[in-house]
């Protein structure tokens, strides 16, 4: 019996607030997938700035649909921002918007509280799908901790997909190194163990922006001229988080950048590199078997010191690290693309979290679908 493929777009903006990640993908919401086109929109400043005082708006809520304050204004804005994007990117790639089963929209995280069995992330799914035209499934993790998971990572169920469509040896880890850094292990049998490892981009990127106004450390320039501290990395890395048997997701705020007076510039931001790629080791301790070989994606795979630092520590435990593109697939729209697999699995009631993944009872599904009423695309404010 032949399957059904369907054509679906994935949105992702990320911990590190730095835009919006789009990709096409082809799939049947299993094993086949055929990647297509993608593109990043970066966020002004401005918009940084408001998703930032978003986080904080966020701290107090007990109510996942609340929206105090500016929380419901930021909501929009971001929507229609995606709609934009969506827009562009159709019309970039001469497509019409009848030609896209459906969009799978994450969203920005403000608030993840696994053991409170709350997250939020701000998105609005209907109005997406009013301004696009095109059907969308977005709260992909509300299911999840309802049926008792983490809430995170979703990804994995994507990473086996790209990995079996590769025909790649197992065991093979995935690392996406985002603001939070995560591990899939796909094992031989083709059993899924994923979870967060620890901070990735979000530490480096708040430390370089506290002291120079800029996102984040490109290509890691910064760090490569400081020193690692090793009192500081060991306050990190001696945290009961790597200690700990239970694996567990964490939000943006579960470790803080040091404080501006405890290292120069260049040596914060080589400790906190330091610190990216150690976690990630220190991690994989907790998987069923030491990994042979680690592919990185994410922005922290551009960032050449956090790529070194992995490299070594990797290859003490004869392992090794490629970047996702020496696999063939594309580092940064893999997310994206993951989102669009997630959305395609959601209509087909197909397990998005896995026990092994997120810790949940049994396999469950999630997501909502918004089918558009009308279409007409908005303009954020």
């Amino acid at each position: 019996m032949t399957k059904t493929i369907r054509t679906a777009i994935g949105l992702m903006s990320g911990t590190s607030m730095d835009g919006i990640d789009i990709a096409l993908l082809r799939t049947d919401g299993e094993n086949v997938v055929e990647r297509g086109p993608s593109m990043g929109i970066a966020y002004e400043q401005s918009f940084r700035d408001r998703l930032k005082q978003a986080l904080v708006a966020a701290r107090d809520l007990t109510d996942r649909t609340a929206r105090p304050g500016d929380l419901g204004a930021v909501e929009r804005n971001l929507t229609l921002r995606h709609a934009v994007a969506v827009s562009d990117f159709l019309y970039r790639h001469d497509l019409s918007p009848g030609e896209i089963d459906v969009i799978g929209f994450h969203g920005q995280t403000v608030l993840h509280r696994p053991d409170e069995a709350l997250t939020v992330q701000l998105g609005d799914g209907a109005l997406l799908a009013q301004a696009t035209g095109i059907p969308v499934v977005y709260d992909m993790r509300a299911n999840d901790m309802v049926h008792g998971g983490q809430g995170a990572p979703l990804i994995p169920v994507y990473h086996a997909a790209l990995s079996a469509s590769a025909g790649q040896a197992l065991p093979t880890v995935f690392v996406n190194i985002g603001g939070i850094s995560n591990l899939t292990f796909i094992g031989r049998n083709g059993e899924i163990v994923a979870y967060d490892s620890g901070p990735g981009n979000t530490l480096i990127d708040q430390w370089v922006e506290m002291h120079t106004g800029a996102a984040y450390d490109q290509g890691g320039e910064i760090a490569s001229t400081g020193k690692v501290l090793p009192s500081l990395a060991d306050r990190y890395l001696g945290s009961s988080f790597f200690s700990s048997n239970q694996r567990r997701s964490l939000d943006r705020n579960d470790f803080l950048p040091p404080q501006k007076g405890e290292a120069g510039l260049a040596d914060g931001a080589r400790t906190l590199a330091h610190v990216t790629a150690a976690a990630i080791l220190k991690s994989a301790k907790h998987l069923p078997e030491p990994p042979a070989l680690y592919i990185v994606c994410g922005g922290g795979r551009l960032n050449r010191v956090i790529m070194q630092d992995l490299l070594d520590l990797a290859r003490v435990q004869n392992a090794t690290v490629i970047a996702a593109e020496e696999a063939g697939f594309d580092g940064d729209a893999m997310e994206a693309e993951a989102w669009a697999y997630l959305a395609v699995r959601s209509l087909l009631n197909r397990p998005l979290t896995f026990p092994g993944t997120t810790g949940v009872a049994a396999a469950v599904t999630g997501g909502m679908l918004c089918m558009p009423e009308k279409s007409g695309l908005l303009r954020p404010d």
